[in-house]
């Protein structure tokens, strides 16, 4: 294709008397295109395709709707019920250029970046590794438009209560909120709707009401709309997650909390050299100053108070004091738990740690919980199978092949091996396993008598049991004579190679 400055070039020569030839050698082209050109005048001729079929629209949108859209069962009514003689990329063509398969979609209209405009929120899911597990985490980050300033902090889950306390904590921490929130099309904060007419739920509507701002929900795949939020998901993903290490959830939000408001706060940002810091100063006095004592979002529950004074929680027990085994309200706010009987606060509890479960607390100042376990607390085993593994490598190999995955059968398997390990000694319980583990034994009661054995004999090996060689004559073993040998080998293999 000659570019539109070579044709206003040959044809302005040919204007000044210029012969064709000439024009064909100091410009590199043939003398049939220099004279194409010359009859165009220069101009890039429009290419005007000639549909050579004539596709009836409304019959095409009547396909299309009943065959839900499926491009390939229009065709096949097109051709075998219409009779149109049609190609396949023809008819999808048309489709396209009808706006039918794909309706038309409008572009962004640029948001002035005007100071205290808007802010911009979005959740984003990663794979993080938390003391050497990879987990699932959420990344939930607000977004100041015009000074670039970050709130950063990750979840195990992110519901509409944890994106409110997300909202009170980062806009709480700035002191300031924007006039408005852009966000996705996400149920967390819509109702129904989508973009412009997208309805905000009134519960979130409220909330944001508080803080001075309002939900708005951009088009649909118009992502665009809130690029600042994208490439900050993109700089977590480049900048803050490599090369850092995680032992919790606690310690990865205390190191997002200082890369987001500290160390990104005070970094140039883009090509203009913004420095988010600065550029808040001057943005606050367009801000919405928000009241220093707001009410932080929570949500309440009823609980119930068992004989020993203990109430359930998120698998926790706190116990609640006085004398009373009445029902008691239960306020959850992001980091703590508030316990009120009759309108009266019994007592304040932080939230224990990521990951802390069947714990049992009392509060502070106040007398200690009676010695009592509270009502259906379960009773981990963690440091009996910690114990049973440090005796002997042969105990440890046991518990690798027989301890169950999980259950109660798990826990009274532990105890009743750590009850058999008192009453005897560590030599004799590594002898019992390991003859057990040879055999693929996983009944205790059978460990036991395999102890009682080595006890009667003495020191030495078990002698091997008395097999009747009479029962190769019987009928069950003529019939099973027949079949497929069993493998045996795993049987016959020393303890240390079984796997």
């Amino acid at each position: 294709m000659i570019v539109t400055d070579k044709r206003k070039a040959v044809f302005l020569l040919h204007q000044e008397g210029m012969a064709v030839r000439e024009i064909a050698r100091r410009l590199a082209l043939s003398r049939n295109t220099v004279r194409a050109i010359i009859r165009q005048e220069g101009t890039t001729p429009q290419p005007v395709r000639t549909t050579k079929q004539r596709l009836d629209e409304e019959l095409l949108r009547r396909l299309y709707q009943e065959c839900q859209g499926r491009m390939v069962r229009v065709y096949e009514k097109l051709v075998e019920e219409e009779g149109v003689a049609v190609t396949y990329s023809t008819l999808t063509r048309r489709l396209r250029e009808l706006g039918i398969s794909q309706p038309q979609r409008q572009r962004c209209h640029r948001v002035p970046d005007e100071p205290g405009l808007e802010m911009q929120h979005d959740t984003s899911l990663y794979q993080v590794e938390l003391a050497g597990r990879r987990v699932p985490l959420i990344a939930s980050l607000i977004y100041l438009r015009y000074c670039k300033r970050r709130y950063l902090k990750f979840y195990r889950a992110f519901d509409r209560f944890k994106m409110k306390c997300f909202f009170h904590q980062g806009l709480m921490f700035w002191g300031y909120a924007a006039g408005q929130c852009i966000i996705d099309n996400t149920n967390l904060a819509r109702l129904r709707g989508t973009g412009a007419h997208a309805l905000i739920v009134p519960e979130m509507e409220a909330f944001a009401k508080q803080y001075g701002f309002v939900f708005r929900c951009h088009e649909i795949k118009h992502c665009n709309r809130k690029a600042g939020e994208e490439r900050s998901f993109w700089t977590v993903e480049t900048n803050f997650l490599p090369g850092r290490t995680f032992q919790s959830l606690e310690d990865i939000n205390a190191q997002a909390l200082a890369w987001s408001t500290v160390r990104m706060d005070n970094k140039p940002q883009g090509k203009t050299g913004l420095i988010p810091a600065k550029a808040f100063e001057h943005e606050r006095t367009h801000l919405t100053q928000l009241p220093p004592h707001l009410p932080a979002p929570y949500r309440d529950h009823s609980r119930g108070t068992d004989q020993y004074g203990y109430l359930a929680f998120g698998a926790n027990y706190y116990w609640v004091p006085g004398t009373k085994r009445d029902e008691v309200k239960v306020l959850e706010y992001s980091d703590r738990l508030k316990i009120y009987q009759a309108g009266q606060c019994l007592a304040e509890y932080p939230l224990p740690a990521d990951g802390v479960k069947n714990g049992q607390f009392s509060p502070q100042g106040q007398p200690p919980p009676p010695g009592h376990r509270a009502r259906n607390c379960k009773h981990p085993t963690q440091a009996e199978e910690k114990h049973l593994r440090a005796l002997a490598p042969a105990v440890n190999a046991y518990l690798d092949f027989a301890l169950p995955a999980k259950g109660i059968q798990r826990h009274e398997f532990i105890r009743r091996l750590l009850d058999y390990s008192r009453r005897m000694s560590v030599e004799l319980l590594s002898q019992s396993l390991e003859r057990a583990r040879k055999y693929r034994i996983t009944e205790l009661e059978t460990v036991e008598r395999i102890a009682r054995l080595y006890l009667q004999q003495g020191a030495g090996e078990l002698p091997l049991a008395q097999v009747d060689e009479a029962f190769r004559e019987r009928e069950a073993y003529q019939e099973g004579s027949r079949t497929e040998p069993p493998d045996l080998s795993i049987y016959q293999d020393p303890p240390e190679t079984q796997s």
